[in-house]
């Protein structure tokens, strides 16, 4: 059997990520679980923050464009360690201003459809004034 070893504990090579819920805790009704449960990963990534550049560092204007563009970031961080969306277990998103909160909302709807990850989203000053928001995740296979 495979394993991997993080933080000195051993998980068996296969994984189970399930949304949890309780009578205790409301749920959320939105696109995100209040808490993943994942047992025995094979594999963990750790997502630096994602920020609306491209490639050649451009930026665009429209915040919706911006989002997606970091989603795709995010997709193909993703893809190179052979993984997909679904993977994800953790999402954290920095905004710049609360009045983006909608649209973001609705661009991770977009692109995550029915999955929902664990979600925190924080608004805050980001680091180059230029991008409205960055997003930084985890995932898990």
């Amino acid at each position: 059997m495979c394993a991997s070893i993080l933080g000195g504990v051993v998980f068996p090579a296969s994984v189970v990520a399930t949304a949890m819920s309780s009578e205790a805790i409301n749920s959320s009704g939105l696109s995100y679980a209040q808490a993943r449960l994942v047992e025995r990963p094979s594999k963990l990534l750790f997502i630096s923050g994602q920020v609306p550049a491209d490639a050649e560092g451009k930026v665009p204007e429209r915040f919706e464009d911006q989002c997606r563009l970091v989603w795709r970031n995010i997709e193909a961080q993703l893809t190179a360690a052979g993984m997909k969306l679904t993977d994800l277990v953790k999402v954290t998103v920095f905004l710049s201003d609360r009045q983006f909160r909608a649209a973001n909302a609705a661009v991770r709807k977009e692109v995550l459809g029915a999955h929902a990850p664990a979600l925190t989203i924080i608004i805050t000053g980001i680091y180059d004034e230029e991008w409205l928001l960055e997003i930084e995740a985890i995932a898990a296979a």
